[in-house]
């Protein structure tokens, strides 16, 4: 099954970094964040990504073929410039397909762009900017067992500020640092769609999380699989510098 992953975003609220680079090379605990994505979806042996780039599109490119030759013993050829792997040793038996889909483009137009390349299968997406233990087999599980065209994986939000649990007193019984709001359920990303998605996608300015989710959900053929574990977006500088905390921890909680 292959994954998506969005990653053509302007980042403009974390544009303190995203000035430089694309949103998912932001390091996250020294590694980018796309890669640390990725590597949850290999764990369940979720390994052909289809990364749908935009804004400094080159930059990731550039990412993912640097990585292969410095895994990499190469040979050179001066005169030509051809560079030849000798050997190459990794832990990421991956393959990328790094697909332009405009600068201007919204999400859903972003997935529409490649379409052709999903072979009218089954698959899931996700964004780029987001780390979760998500349990993608039973995922993927829920929604064939539902039946919908599309199954968003719905999550708390994690709260902005501690949280104080208060007394009649006013004695606080208990203090929590930014947890996960315990009711509502917001879209966490981590996607399963099914071909006819695309039916509900219109042009390069659909953007998925209004009218195409609106209307997959008012006729019926929208699931939510509910995840109550880890979940955390990296939308500004106190969630990026968060996540680097939470990734010294062994192992960090998206993994567990």
């Amino acid at each position: 099954m292959k994954v998506v992953i969005l990653a053509g975003g302007l980042g403009t609220r974390i544009s303190e970094y995203s000035e430089q680079i694309p949103k998912p090379l932001i390091e996250v605990g020294g590694k980018p964040i796309i890669h640390r994505i990725m590597k949850q979806f290999a764990r369940f042996d979720l390994t052909e990504f289809i990364v749908c780039l935009g804004y400094k599109g080159h930059l990731i490119k550039e990412y993912f073929v640097n990585q292969s030759q410095m895994r990499s013993d190469i040979e050179v050829d001066l005169a030509s410039g051809n560079v030849a792997a000798l050997s190459q040793e990794s832990d990421c038996n991956w393959t990328v397909k790094l697909i332009d889909t405009g600068l201007e483009s919204m999400t859903g137009g972003r997935l529409l762009r490649i379409k052709e390349q999903l072979s009218d299968e089954t698959f899931l997406m996700t964004y780029g900017d987001g780390l979760a233990n998500v349990n993608l087999n039973e995922l993927i599980d829920f929604h064939n067992a539902l039946g919908r065209v599309a199954t968003v994986t719905a999550v708390h939000p994690a709260a902005r500020f501690g949280e104080l649990v208060i007394d009649n007193v006013g004695v606080v019984g208990q203090f929590k640092e930014k947890p996960q709001v315990n009711q509502g359920w917001i879209n966490g990303g981590f996607f399963v769609f099914e071909p006819q998605v695309f039916d509900y996608l219109t042009d390069d300015l659909s953007i998925l999380e209004r009218e195409p989710l609106e209307r997959l959900a008012s006729d019926g053929q929208l699931a939510a699989y509910r995840h109550e574990g880890f979940w955390q977006c990296m939308d500004t500088k106190r969630d990026k510098l968060s996540l680097d905390e939470l990734a010294l921890q062994k192992p960090p909680p998206w993994e567990i």
